[in-house]
């Protein structure tokens, strides 16, 4: 699905050429009708030659309704531009084509309308009063068709060049989840609220619960509606009219955000590059009451310049604004900049950065993932996607890193792993991002939750104090002259097991389990203390911290004065 925009001066004829092409008036309002000119956005469609759908966004062409305007053309892919040969170019047409222009549209169809009231040499000079003006603008070379709508004169041949502008427009789509600025809020009678605007990022299916921004309230997605025809599921790019549940429609107004909340990142902050128009008479600056445009919002804004104090009329260069509310951006959303004092267009360009980190000072925004994971070092590769709009791959773990300081990790991690000793590094004390970057470090292993330089070679294996300690198992020597570090780590895998200050090999214990298994399956009623030590062969130095451990893992159960099976007793069959 395509957006066209209809764009060009008061009374040029737009509303009537979309009502010849669609069969829908344009024009909604009672006073539209009566004064003759729009004064609020109109949505109409149809279906071209092709049999691809176009849909139109009539836009008001009177300067009072330039806010209006501008709220229309936020999330279109293409323009038809209106000039009446009776009136040729006008001053409204000018800044409707630069606003058209800074919006970054590429692509459009000229209609010269009202040639019923013209001869032909009228009409080409009308015709080349349009190519000079349109000259190195987007506009430049774009078709220019003759046409009077209430004869139908030259209706087919716009729709076959409509046809063609559509056949080459670009439609990229970003990474992002469902982003829908809205228009138009009402309530049609019986249907609760709806709201109409373009879909941008992702798909909206009924059912989806979404957010409003600002004020995120959640709601959800009762029927959608794309042409008059009901769906359950529409793709982005397309018209779509959503009726909402959790939400009044007097709650609602133009420039308001439907989105998944979690796939946008919300700034007030925001980095851009800013065209100012070459007819303005003054640099812009700091100074100045600005309203940004973006999608079908007006925000009012703080402008200030970055790497210099103005950017002069003709010239191109970045500002940061400083939005009254958060929105939903990401790079390359393209804006207008008003100057509300003097109520003129300054300028317009594309967002650049949704997210500045660096001061004012030292910013050098572009729209480059590079520069967002430099500035940030480490950045998780969802956030990338909000920030940015597009999905990349990790450099490690989640992370995408910048290389510098990908490498100061390695070099930390490693002197951590070099420093710890023959037992090597316990990756437990390592954060969330060194624990991965140990995946990259040349020449280490890791084993039993440590990480050493060279094989994984385990330097606790065949440790002589658990060899003794197995071959006396129930009389175990005590634990003096064991390094502290490597006696804690035999604990932890479970080769030694300490109770009581008295240690045990996880053999040692092993076998007991089976020895006083063995002794309960002939005495089931229980065994005391002493017939424990008996079978073991033990004192009750020893035998009290072991079946405190046992006791402790419901090996055994103490009863009164004798030892039970527990609910973890092996089984020793029969």
């Amino acid at each position: 699905m395509t957006v066209v925009a209809t764009a060009g001066h008061v009374d040029h004829g737009k509303s009537t050429l979309v009502l010849r092409l669609t069969g829908t008036d344009p024009d909604r309002w009672d006073e539209e009708k009566s004064r003759g000119l729009t004064i609020d956005l109109g949505f109409a469609n149809t279906m071209l030659p092709s049999g691809v759908p176009l849909s139109f966004i009539d836009v008001p062409g009177h300067i009072r309704f330039l806010r209006n305007m501008l709220s229309g053309v936020g999330a279109v892919d293409g323009c038809l531009f209106v000039v009446a040969a009776t009136e040729g170019w006008k001053p409204q047409s000018e800044e409707h084509l630069r606003i058209l222009d800074l919006l970054g549209l590429r692509r459009g169809v000229v209609a010269l309308t009202k040639i019923d009231q013209v001869d032909d040499d009228l009409f080409e000079l009308a015709k080349m009063d349009v190519e000079e003006h349109v000259e190195g603008t987007f506009l430049e070379g774009a078709e220019i068709v003759g046409v009077s709508a209430p004869e139908a004169l030259g209706i087919d041949e716009l729709r076959a060049a409509l046809d063609r502008m559509v056949a080459d427009v670009d439609q990229q789509r970003r990474a992002t989840g469902v982003r829908l600025w809205i228009d138009r809020s009402f309530a049609p009678a019986g249907a609760g609220t709806v709201v109409t605007g373009t879909l941008t990022g992702d798909r909206l299916s009924t059912g989806d619960e979404l957010t409003v921004i600002p004020g995120r309230q959640s709601v959800r997605v009762r029927r959608l509606q794309s042409h008059h025809e009901d769906l359950n599921v529409v793709e982005p790019g397309n018209r779509v009219a959503v009726n909402l549940v959790g939400v009044g429609h007097t709650e609602l107004r133009r420039g308001d955000v439907l989105v998944v909340d979690d796939a946008w990142h919300h700034s007030a902050i925001v980095d851009a590059s800013l065209s100012v128009l070459g007819g303005l008479s003054h640099a812009v600056t700091r100074r100045g009451a600005f309203a940004a445009y973006l999608g079908s919002g007006e925000f009012p804004a703080h402008v200030r310049v970055l790497q210099g104090n103005g950017i002069d009329p003709g010239a191109d260069g970045l500002v940061r604004l400083y939005l009254d509310r958060p929105a939903p951006l990401l790079p390359g959303d393209r804006y207008i900049l008003r100057e509300s004092g003097r109520n003129e267009t300054v300028g317009g360009g594309e967002i650049l950065d949704v997210s500045p980190t660096l001061p004012a000072s030292k910013a050098a925004p572009d729209r480059s993932v590079e520069r967002v994971v430099a500035e940030r070092g480490w950045v998780d590769v969802d956030v990338v996607v909000r920030l940015t709009g597009t999905r990349v791959e990790p450099t490690v773990g989640r992370w995408v890193v910048a290389p510098e300081q990908l490498d100061e990790s390695k070099v930390t991690v490693m002197a951590a792993i070099e420093g710890a000793g023959a037992l090597g590094l316990d990756v437990a004390t390592l954060d969330e991002r060194e624990r991965a970057v140990i995946e990259l470090l040349d020449d280490v292993s890791v084993e039993a939750g440590r990480a050493t330089i060279g094989e994984a070679e385990d330097p606790l294996a065949d440790h002589p104090w658990v060899v003794t300690l197995t071959a006396s198992p129930f009389t175990p020597p005590g634990s003096d002259g064991v390094d502290r570090a490597e006696l804690r780590e035999l604990v932890r895998r479970g080769t030694v097991i300490e109770q009581d200050g008295v240690h045990f090999s996880g053999a040692a214990v092993d076998q007991a389990v089976l020895l006083i298994g063995g002794a309960l399956a002939s005495k089931p009623a229980g065994l005391t203390v002493a017939e424990i030590r008996d079978v073991l062969g033990t004192t009750r130095k020893y035998v009290l911290p072991l079946l405190a451990h046992l006791d402790g893992t419901g090996v055994t159960r103490r009863r009164d004065d004798v030892r039970i099976a527990g609910p973890r007793m092996p089984s020793t069959g029969s």
